[in-house]
């Protein structure tokens, strides 16, 4: 009889263990939900410190950290265009503590690479955006071009004379270049640089016609009169600059805003992003946080997770079209 009754006590014993594991485990991801946080966050930013992301990182992690009761680490993992932030962020345990900072970049490396050691969107849970800026075209102040309308006219008269300067192949102020040589149907020569200030002195020296560069960092240019803005790649009609056309105005198919925005790894609990995103939101109608995010050249922009996720797909798609067509080759 008690080597009949054994087995049954050892099954009971067994199913009382994994019962006890189970309830443990469901309240562990109850609390993880519910208190979430109770450890300081992890912010993973693929640039040095100093830089225009790391900026806006820091300015919006010290009162997001204070909204959630935790502090808010900016941690910097430089290099690989912000890949390998990208990667160590798709990797960690998708808890809510480590997030990353990620920038629009991020889609025209996905079009510019041949293979990447992460999904570009599938790989991560998409929180909000932080702030949008578009690119401007920008030419020096006593430049014959007198306006966007002007350049093409002039580009389509005499292919190949005009030319565009950017911060490198593959980039995102490239990919817009081509894009607009596509759309109007014109011949622009590309003067590729490896950052830096290059494209703004071949510029004003005359040596190269228009320069292609985000608002952050042409904002101050402009303000100091150093240069003269054609147009920006805002929707049409968008234009937050007094006389300057979008290009959509004229070309309805090119529209493009960089953007700076949080992501956390593939299959967060929606109850965190959920907080997340609400904390962001609070953050981002901060006075303080608002005219400093202006000042850089943005426009503070909290978005759903589904409206920061069909952005960044949307980029891509574009931008790999842009690609294809302007045959431009992978990295």
């Amino acid at each position: 009889m008690k080597h009949k009754l054994l087995l049954p006590r050892r099954l009971l014993l067994a199913a009382l263990i994994l019962g006890i594991s189970v309830l443990a485990s469901s309240g562990a991801l109850a609390q993880t939900d519910t208190d979430y946080p109770r450890k300081p966050i992890r912010l993973l930013l693929g640039f040095a410190p100093g830089g225009g992301s790391d900026i806006v990182a820091r300015l919006v992690a010290q009162p997001l950290g204070e909204l959630l009761g935790q502090n808010v680490v900016v941690d910097n993992k430089p290099g690989a265009g912000g890949n390998i932030a990208a990667e160590m962020a798709t990797k960690a345990t998708p808890d809510g503590y480590t997030l990353v900072l990620l920038p629009s970049g991020h889609a025209s490396g996905a079009a510019m690479k041949k293979s990447l050691p992460f999904h570009p969107v599938k790989d991560f849970t998409w929180v909000s955006t932080i702030t949008t800026y578009p690119l401007a075209l920008s030419v020096a102040p006593g430049s014959a071009l007198k306006s966007f309308a002007d350049l093409l006219q002039r580009a389509k008269a005499e292919p190949g004379k005009y030319s565009y300067a950017t911060s490198g192949v593959g980039t995102a102020p490239h990919l817009i270049g081509e894009w607009l040589v596509s759309e109007a149907n014109i011949n622009l020569i590309h003067v590729p640089f490896k950052g830096g200030t290059g494209p703004m002195t071949e510029v004003l020296a005359g040596r190269v016609d228009v320069m292609i560069d985000t608002m952050t960092l042409t904002a101050a240019l402009l303000k100091d009169q150093r240069v003269r803005a054609l147009a920006v790649t805002s929707p049409a009609g968008a234009s937050n600059l007094p006389g300057v056309p979008a290009v959509a105005d004229l070309l309805p198919g090119l529209v493009f805003e960089s953007w700076l925005g949080i992501a956390a790894p593939a299959n967060t609990p929606a109850a965190i992003v959920d907080k997340l995103n609400k904390a962001l939101r609070t953050v981002l109608e901060q006075p303080e946080v608002k005219q400093k995010l202006i000042a850089l050249g943005g426009s503070p922009r909290a978005s759903s997770p589904v409206e920061f996720q069909t952005r960044v797909e949307r980029d891509i798609e574009n931008l790999r079209k842009v690609v294809s067509q302007r045959r431009i080759e992978l990295e």
